[in-house]
C-alpha cells in the first residue's frame, strides 16, 4: 500500500539522472509526491559544515523557477501525471519554515550519501516527521552529481547523457548552459 502523500527534497542545481531515479522512486511509494526545492533563494540558504559547498553562489547558479521548470518537464516527460505531484520551496536550512510548504504528516523520503544527508534526516525526525530512507550509498555509487554536470557545462565537455532529455533541451533553449559557461 502506498502512502497518500510523500515529500522529497533537494537543491536540484542541475536536475540529472540520479535525481530522476530519486524522484521516481519516491513517486512509486505514494499517491501524491511533493517535491521540495531547497535553497529556493539566498534569504534561506545557510552554511553547513557538513556540506560547505552547498551554500556557495557558484553551487547555486539556477533560480528556483528554472529548477521548478526542469523538474516539472522531466516528470511529465517520464510519464508522471501533473495531478500526482507538486513542487514547492523547501528551506531546509530554516526548519522552522518547512511546514509552511509541506504537510508535517506526510512521509519524507530520503537517500543517504554523506554527513549532510544524516544531518537532514536527524533534523526532520527531530521535527516529528516520518522519514523513510529509500537507499544509502556512498558518493562513489552516485550516477552523477549536479557539480559534475555544472563543471562539464562550464568546461565545454559533453553533458547531455547525464540529464533527462527535457533538461538538456530546456537548458540550451533558455541559454542557461551559455550563462554557466560565461561565469566559468
Amino acid at each position: 500500500m502506498s502512502d497518500p502523500i510523500g515529500v522529497i527534497h533537494g537543491r536540484f542545481q542541475m536536475l540529472h539522472l540520479g535525481h530522476m531515479e530519486y524522484l521516481l522512486a519516491g513517486k512509486a511509494r505514494c499517491e501524491r509526491l511533493i517535491i521540495g526545492i531547497s535553497n529556493p533563494d539566498a534569504t534561506v540558504t545557510r552554511f553547513s559544515s557538513a556540506s560547505p559547498h552547498r551554500s556557495l553562489e557558484e553551487a547555486n547558479p539556477l533560480t528556483y523557477f528554472e529548477r521548478y521548470e526542469m523538474i516539472r518537464g522531466s516528470l511529465l516527460e517520464s510519464g508522471v501525471s501533473r495531478e500526482e505531484f507538486d513542487i514547492v520551496p523547501f528551506p531546509v536550512n530554516c526548519p522552522e519554515l518547512l511546514f509552511n510548504y509541506v504537510p508535517q504528516k506526510a512521509k519524507f523520503y530520503m537517500t543517504l550519501y554523506d554527513q549532510w544527508s544524516l544531518e537532514k534526516k536527524a533534523m526532520l525526525e527531530g521535527l516529528g516527521c516520518a522519514v523513510e530512507v529509500m537507499w544509502q550509498r556512498t558518493d562513489a555509487d552516485r550516477l552523477t552529481s549536479g557539480t559534475e554536470v555544472r563543471e562539464r557545462i562550464r568546461s565545454g565537455q559533453p553533458w547531455a547523457h547525464l540529464v533527462p532529455p527535457f533538461v538538456y533541451q530546456y537548458m540550451t533553449q533558455q541559454g542557461i548552459d551559455q550563462r554557466l559557461r560565461e561565469k566559468a
